[in-house]
């Protein structure tokens, strides 16, 4: 009775102890969730990347549809007006997009230009052809590309010569090949993406573009001219050539060098536009829980990549003097020589397959050669298609991120352009070894110098050996954004391969030891590459390792937490023992990596990827800190499990638990 009398008080101190440790940790734990909330509204799903030039549904070489029965000559503007009003009726009737625009361009006239529902939903205001402005994202790069090509017509540049010489900081290339500014035109200048940091959230927080390069441009991680990797920093660096060289701001040249020629008044490249423009400019939005939302201005510290807003009139002007060798009515920017040298194919992966001029991409649709350029910013959606044969211009703009210009453009095509004959039948003609394709592939288009290296998991595909010698290519579900399912490739000559569906190509290339290390165009038309990578950084080892240190933090945390409770349940009086403060610092190490391992992606979940493009919040630094405090205090670790074993301290399951 008296013993008793004596536990009690020593047992309430332990269960109060106890309880205590299990509270303070879980009221951390929701301390930091309820700091991760606290930036912004919720997401439900996953944000796209902010600044991309690849549209959800444009992964077609032609149309799901028939052709017509008859071919339709593009000749009568009304009959195309109906086409397009059924069409783009139908879209906006189905709520995919709030508003769109369009100009047709043929034989240096504006063929057809229309708005088609609302640039600002709150306020009813239609989209004007004339008047409204959308942010064109990356066919930005086409009007920068155009200032490169005037200052190489004036001789003040050599497209081929290196451009370190013209910056006064030092690019990061490792590579005896220098990055020129043709190769910054083609993006096979080596660099990468990168997403962190390049916008911010008002006009004053903007950062210099010669500032922000300095501190920002991705290191070159290729050899340059080797592969074709997009990236929005190429482009951006070749605009600061373009001021370093003219010296003159960027957004003046390009007003006073293209846009006041090509009489495009209602165009600019500032941020945000001038007061008499930027009333005129389209909201953009995002759809959630099936209605548009409107999305943050995005400040793009980038703007010679991205930044430019223009009106559907004003672009026809653009793509006029592209289609006319440089020129729009009386004025000429650039001389023919110069524009077809643009226009050009300087760069594929192999030679059947799509390839890219300066700027100008090439794909090639119903058999038909098309170049241009796609473009998509937070909010908003834009395609630019030149035919250079036929003198035919197509400029699509979109207020949210859409698959319209996808839909239109096959549809167009399949109506004024079909295909002039079927397919060949697909069936293998050459031998080769079906595994040694095969394996995990990543798209090279993916950051890899900053913490967002993680999406590159993102966007691995994998290929195997399908039956009588053709492989099959399939993206995870669970992972892969815009996920166009499964394809079949059949092989036509040892490297070439022929891509069931749309009867495009995709080819295969090699490493430096020999072996197959590169996949060209294997699930897209657009020009792209995609690498091979290791065993070791497939999605599910990763995930594995990460479940793995998972159990290992959460057995180490629990165990801390509840041993106490245990001892007091089993009426048990706690023991002093020898380095039973290392049983706390293994708690301690576990809990911090469980907080880190949950509470990084729910941050970024609940707020949302995409503001990265502001910059690492406060929060998420915090977070990023916990796994260096753990690792410093891990060192202890090692030291204490020879100790316990080689001295017999603690019971055998407390040791064996402690070492795993």
């Amino acid at each position: 009775m008296v013993r008793a009398q004596i536990c009690r008080p020593w047992r309430r101190r332990l269960f109060k102890r106890s309880l205590k440790r299990i509270l303070s940790s879980l009221m951390g734990l929701v301390l930091v969730l309820l700091l991760a909330a606290t930036p912004g509204s919720a997401q439900k799903a996953p944000q796209l990347p902010v600044v991309t030039d690849h549209l959800p549904g444009f992964d077609q070489e032609r149309s799901s549809v028939s052709p017509t029965s008859e071919k339709v000559v593009l000749n009568d503007p009304q009959e195309f007006e109906n086409f397009i009003d059924q069409l783009i009726g139908d879209e906006i009737a189905k709520s995919s997009v709030p508003g769109v625009v369009i100009s047709v361009v043929k034989d240096g006239e504006i063929f057809f230009a229309k708005g088609y529902g609302y640039a600002n939903l709150a306020e009813n205001i239609p989209v004007d052809v004339d008047r409204t402005l959308f942010r064109v994202a990356s066919l930005s790069k086409l009007f920068t590309a155009t200032a490169t090509m005037q200052l190489y017509e004036q001789g003040l540049l050599d497209v081929n010569e290196d451009v370190s010489p013209y910056l006064d900081f030092k690019l990061d290339n490792p590579f005896s090949e220098p990055v020129t500014f043709a190769r910054l035109m083609m993006h096979t200048d080596g660099s990468t993406v990168r997403r962190i940091g390049l916008a911010a959230q008002t006009e004053a927080e903007m950062t210099p573009l010669g500032k922000y390069l300095t501190d920002h441009m991705p290191p070159i991680a290729w050899q340059p001219g080797k592969l074709y990797s997009y990236s929005s920093h190429s482009t951006a660096l070749l605009g600061y050539l373009v001021e370093k060289i003219s010296g003159t701001p960027f957004a003046q040249y390009i007003d006073e060098h293209i846009l006041q020629p090509l009489d495009m008044p209602r165009s600019t490249f500032l941020q945000p536009p001038p007061p008499e423009l930027a009333d005129n400019l389209a909201v953009g939005y995002q759809k959630q829980g099936g209605t548009f939302k409107p999305v943050p201005y995005l400040y793009l510290n980038i703007a010679p990549a991205a930044s430019l807003s223009a009106t559907a009139t004003d672009m026809a002007h653009f793509m006029i003097a592209h289609l006319l060798d440089g020129r729009y009515q009386d004025e000429r920017i650039l001389q023919p020589e110069t524009t077809r040298l643009m226009h050009e194919t300087h760069f594929t992966q192999h030679p059947k397959l799509p390839g890219t001029g300066y700027s100008f991409r090439e794909r090639l649709v119903n058999n038909i050669r098309t170049i241009g350029h796609l473009g998509s910013l937070r909010g908003y959606s834009s395609s630019l298609t030149l035919m250079p044969d036929q003198n035919i211009g197509i400029f699509v703009a979109a207020n949210a991120f859409s698959g319209i210009h996808s839909k239109l453009l096959t549809q167009f095509f399949d109506r004024y352009f079909p295909a002039s004959e079927d397919p060949a039948p697909l069936s293998s003609s050459i031998d080769i070894d079906p595994n040694r394709f095969t394996g995990v592939y990543r798209d090279l288009e993916f950051p890899r110098h900053t913490m967002t290296k993680i999406s590159g998991v993102f966007k691995h595909i994998r290929i195997t050996a399908g039956e009588d010698e053709s492989l099959l290519i399939q993206t995870p579900n669970l992972f892969f954004l815009g996920n166009p399912g499964q394809t079949r490739l059949v092989p036509i000559e040892p490297q070439l391969f022929r891509r069931a569906g749309d009867n495009a190509l995709t080819s295969f290339g090699e490493g430096t030891e020999g072996d197959v290390a590169f996949a060209f165009n294997p699930i897209y038309p657009k020009l792209g590459a995609y690498e091979r990578v290791p065993w070791h950084e497939t999605i599910w080892v990763q995930l594995g390792l990460a479940g793995v240190c998972t159990v290992f933090f959460l057995s180490a945390c629990v165990a801390w937490l509840i041993r106490p409770l245990i001892q007091q349940i089993r009426g048990k009086r706690s023991k002093e023992k020898p380095f039973d403060w290392a049983l706390n610092i293994a708690g301690i190490v576990g809990l911090l990596n469980l907080v880190f391992l949950i509470g990084l992606p729910l941050y970024f979940w609940l707020i949302g990827v995409w503001k990265l493009v502001y910059g690492v919040p406060t929060v998420a630094i915090a977070l990023l800190c916990l796994p260096l405090i753990a690792a410093a205090l891990t060192f202890v670790l090692p030291v204490v499990t020879v100790t316990v074993w080689n001295r017999g301290y603690w019971s055998f399951q407390e040791r064996s638990h402690y070492l795993w």
